[in-house]
């Protein structure tokens, strides 16, 4: 099979680097080539499986696509090719009636082919969507390589292929539901017929014979009994994690499905189910220890489960088998094999650690790091915000065809420039308490906000009217399921006042010399948790009605408090509001959160006197506290902004002019 030149985005390009030799084995993906434009230099991965038969290119050569880079030998077609010719040798040589047997049965040795099914295994949920397609129709595979991404409420799963062989059809899409049992894949399979093995089988049926009782009794004894079951921690969808909250004890009753511990990335919260039921005989790990992928969570007793036992059964019976010997030899390794960084692999580690953050899979991980991308630079296509294949190699042909960008230097952790603490024993000492994950994650963030020239502008709006037209709504709307706050008819204001003073929802530039202007209005709303204080982010409010924002600010706050929001709720804001609701104070300075550059306190209304020219009249008026970054806002601006805003609010009839 010959693997060519993709489309690369430029008409051709000159081959930097050749990166795989005659007689190497390369895998799906595997980058055999480096090529250069005047633009942007790439890695082409192979879309093959197998050796690598002849290079078609040399370093130097100018390519185009569609144009043959090397020529792989599938491994089907490998093993396949050599057996018809020791039956051709052996035929002159008058073997003994050992061999001639064995000869006569050479021939039924060839290459057969099948189409074999692959379906949804055990995934210790009822039911999951498919959330990505790893192959495509005509694509080799392996045994254990991904094939489909799984999604449940609980956790995302790569499903593996159990046969190797190539992609025939693909029988679902992406967003179905599926659950066990459920066809993912028809794949044809190339393999060698089991005759040459059957044919000295009388000589080997003794040997296999005598124990098979003996193995039939243990296997299905073992798989009767109960038994302690390793429950380890699966694929979260992110590098590593931390333990948030472990949900069981020692000696609790658990079922399948049942959540064991809580664990949180800074993009999201899952837990964790068990994959069987029994109860729990031993927890591994503690409240705020950092795990990934097969960390050992927690021992349970299981209560007839097959599952455990099973793979022990066939350890034990396996090498008896003179037949499955070699496959138990080939299949180990690939079960055991460590997921080790590839050789090829182009990101530093601090890249690595920013696509840890990044909501992808193992497989886009991988092709990430062979091309040098960092994920969180990628558009998502994907549910939930996820990177797909195709979205990264759609960002590395925008970089091929784009102009070049001079490097930026990345922007390294941000110390906080304090001195260690001093030492307090002789003063009662103190009690070391970890902050919660949230606050944690906060830091970092927050410590930004010391390269930022704050100032904050102070303003007061008399809301006795629009609190007054509230009064009059509110129960209508909780009629209908939904709490008409003051905080809907200020973010609808705000946004409206965004559209007229653009630079409040904008970024500083990284050469600071312009300002990025944002086309629509994604607004940062302020929840305060149990966990801490966290900003889901309400989409274009300045399209929708104040129902309708009333109905989405309930929905978001709901989800940050039962800790349900997904990594897309979180990005993509360009003006925040944090109010203090009736917790009380008059005012107070929010810092603004980078990349934005402004943010808009609220505080408690309270009841003044307002002088009307002649007498005070009691007006019920509401604080407002506008903290903006002075390298982007001036401060006539940021007054003007807040004066514009109070009379929105004294008369909100004016956002229908």
């Amino acid at each position: 099979m010959q693997i060519k030149t993709p489309d690369i985005g430029v008409d051709k390009a000159n081959v930097a680097e050749i990166l795989v030799k005659v007689g190497d084995r390369v895998e799906v993906d595997d980058s055999i080539v480096v090529l250069e434009s005047d633009k942007a230099t790439v890695e082409v991965p192979s879309t093959s499986a197998g050796v690598v038969k002849s290079i078609l290119i040399n370093q130097g050569d100018d390519v185009t696509e569609g144009v043959a880079l090397i020529e792989v030998e599938a491994e089907g077609a490998a093993q396949a090719a050599p057996t018809p010719v020791p039956a051709a040798e052996e035929k002159p040589a008058a073997p003994a009636p050992a061999q001639q047997t064995q000869a006569s049965a050479q021939p039924a040795a060839a290459t057969s082919t099948a189409t074999v099914d692959v379906t949804v295994p055990d995934i210790g949920v009822e039911k999951a969507l498919v959330g990505e397609i790893l192959v495509k129709v005509g694509d080799q595979i392996d045994v254990e390589q991904s094939i489909v991404v799984v999604e449940s409420d609980k956790a995302t799963v790569e499903v593996p292929s159990s046969v190797a062989g190539t992609v025939e059809s693909i029988q679902v899409k992406e967003g179905d539901t599926v659950k066990e049992g459920v066809v993912l894949l028809q794949v044809k399979t190339t393999s060698v017929s089991s005759a040459p093995t059957e044919a000295p089988a009388s000589t080997t049926a003794a040997v296999a014979a005598a124990p098979a009782p003996a193995q039939q009794e243990t296997v299905a004894a073992t798989a009767t009994q109960s038994g302690p079951v390793d429950i380890n921690v699966p694929d979260l969808g992110v590098d590593k994690a931390v333990v948030a909250e472990i949900l069981v004890q020692v000696g609790d009753k658990v079922d399948v499905d049942q959540s064991l511990v809580v664990v949180e990335s800074d993009k999201a919260t899952v837990e964790v189910p068990s994959t069987v039921a029994g109860v729990v005989k031993a927890i591994h790990l503690q409240a705020g220890q950092q795990v990934s992928q097969g960390i050992l969570l927690a021992t349970i007793e299981a209560e007839g489960q097959a599952t455990a036992a099973a793979p022990a059964a066939k350890a034990e019976v396996a090498p008896t088998s003179p037949a499955m010997a070699p496959q138990a030899a080939t299949s180990a390794p690939t079960q055991s094999k460590p997921a080790a960084p590839s050789d090829t692999d182009k990101l530093t580690k601090e890249q690595e650690a920013e696509n840890a953050k990044v909501y992808a899979g193992p497989a886009v991980r991988k092709l990430a790091r062979e091309l040098g991308v960092v994920l969180g630079q990628v558009k998502a296509s994907g549910e939930h915000g996820r990177v797909m294949k195709d979205d990264v190699f759609a960002y590395v042909k925008t970089r091929l065809t784009a102009p070049q960008a001079a490097p930026s230097t990345q922007a390294a952790p941000v110390a906080s420039g304090l001195p260690s603490l001093p030492d307090f024993t002789a003063f009662g000492g103190g009690e070391v308490k970890a902050m919660t994950r949230l606050q944690q994650v906060s830091v970092p963030q927050l410590s930004l906000n010391n390269f930022i020239p704050q100032v904050t502008q102070f303003d007061l709006a008399d809301i006795t009217e629009l609190e007054a037209w509230r009064g009059e709504l509110k129960d209508g709307f909780k009629k209908q399921g939904i709490s008409l706050t003051i905080l809907a008819f200020i973010a609808k204001a705000v946004a409206h006042l965004l559209k007229e003073e653009p630079y409040f929802a904008g970024h500083l530039a990284d050469d600071q010399k312009s300002v990025l202007l944002r086309n629509e209005i994604h607004m940062g709303i302020a929840v305060a948790t149990p966990d801490g204080l966290t900003v889901p982010v309400l989409r274009n409010p300045d399209q929708k009605s104040i129902k309708q924002i009333a109905t989405e600010l309930a929905e978001l706050s709901q989800k940050a408090r039962d800790r349900k929001l997904s990594p897309k709720d979180l990005q993509g804001a360009n003006f925040t509001i944090t109010s203090l609701g009736s917790i009380g104070g008059t005012a107070f300075t929010p810092l603004v959160n980078w990349p934005q550059v402004a943010i808009l306190g609220i505080s408690p209304a309270t009841m003044q006197p307002v002088w009307n020219g002649k007498d005070f009249d009691p007006r019920l008026m509401l604080p407002l506290s506008l903290s903006y970054d002075h390298r982007v806002i001036n401060g006539a601006d940021a007054a003007r902004f807040t004066n514009k805003l109070t009379k929105l609010l004294k008369d909100i009839r004016t956002l229908l002019l």
